[in-house]
């Protein structure tokens, strides 16, 4: 049987990155080397939905450079029979350790590949089987031909997420992209009341923007931006009018975050201290502390005080650099999701709360 051509290692890891972009779920999972290794064991195997072929996650880790240097179909085929059928014997240069195979299932299977619709399991096995279970779908297998290239491959690649990507991560994808094309020119950013106001061009520009124009509308009733700032500490608006309305005294200092939201739709006003997490810089305890310092000397009753980080991704390394240091009794919004919002609800200020009552 005349087997699909073979892409090499460094032809996967280039197309994964294309074909999971920044902002996909789980990508970190999808792009990594164990994930370019199994991909390549699958394609090598012929483990490819409908070819009657599947996969045990130990065959990645017994893979060897000497085996995968061997590319007739010959090879391939023997060495997918071979290395299907379970054994103990020693492999010299093997890829990974045997007790690996859990972390090729589990992690970059299971918990990467089968939700991003690259995989899919076979049908009928019972759980305790040996027998091999995991296969490339179809469609995903066929970006790897190495004959497709230039827009031929986008085109392609395109049409594959639009068929398997959620529209929730085509958003995000969406997002990251714009967040990451930032820098060209200023960035307009229009008010809740309708003015306007031009920031210079970077992605903490872009994620205040975000937050002024998508954050403030879905989650405030009557939303009003009182005080937006940008690297630099340059102060791009600041509606004295409406911090007399609001009834605050705060002064412009090094305290005040990057934005300053009101929400005056209820009897107390609303007031919504942002931090915007480009490089650093998130709501942390101290900083917390620092700006109820500054509405308590206001005489602004804490119940009335809220606080958020907002973030272009969960995926972003800005969270995960910064998440351990969040304050309790905080939130956190991801522009590239932006209909979700994190509590970190602090259990000190009252009885825990169930999560079912």
């Amino acid at each position: 049987m005349m087997l699909p051509p073979l892409a090499q290692r460094d032809l996967i890891r280039e197309r994964l990155h294309v074909i999971f972009p920044e902002g996909t779920p789980n990508r970190a999972a999808s792009v990594r080397d164990i994930a370019v290794r199994t991909v390549f064991v699958m394609l090598y195997a012929n483990a490819v939905e409908g070819s009657e072929v599947w996969l045990r996650p130990d065959q990645v880790t017994r893979m060897t450079d000497k085996q995968a240097a061997k590319t007739s179909d010959g090879d391939r085929a023997a060495w997918a029979k071979s290395s299907a059928a379970p054994s103990k014997a020693e492999i010299p240069g093997r890829w990974y350790a045997a007790n690996t195979r859990e972390s090729v299932r589990d992690d970059t299977i299971r918990n990467a590949l089968i939700p991003n619709s690259a995989i899919v399991e076979r049908p009928g096995l019972p759980t305790a089987s040996p027998a091999g279970r995991y296969a490339l779908r179809t469609d995903f297998a066929a970006l790897f031909d190495p004959r497709l290239n230039g827009a031929v491959f986008g085109a392609a690649v395109t049409a594959w997420q639009a068929a398997h990507l959620t529209a929730g991560a085509r958003m995000r994808i969406a997002v990251m992209r714009k967040g990451a094309a930032t820098g060209r020119g200023r960035i307009l950013v229009t008010f809740p009341n309708g003015e306007t106001r031009l920031m210079a061009p970077g992605p903490s520009s872009d994620l205040s923007r975000n937050v002024i124009e998508v954050f403030a509308p879905r989650f405030l009733g009557t939303p009003a931006v009182i005080f937006l700032s940008e690297s630099g500490d340059r102060v791009v608006a600041r509606d004295d009018e409406l911090v007399r309305k609001v009834g605050i005294n705060i002064p412009a200092d090094k305290n005040l975050p990057d934005i300053i939201l009101a929400d005056l739709a209820p009897a107390h006003p609303l007031l919504v201290f942002v931090e915007v997490v480009a490089t650093d810089g998130p709501i942390s305890e101290s900083r917390k502390a620092a700006l109820l310092g500054l509405t308590d000397a206001a005489g602004f009753a804490r119940e009335n005080i809220a606080f958020l980080t907002a973030y272009l991704d969960r995926s972003a390394a800005q969270f995960k650099k910064t998440v351990n240091s969040l304050a309790w009794g905080s939130f956190a919004w991801f522009a590239a999701e932006p209909d979700h919002l994190v509590e970190l609800i602090d259990g000190n200020k009252g009885p825990v709360r169930k999560l079912k009552s």
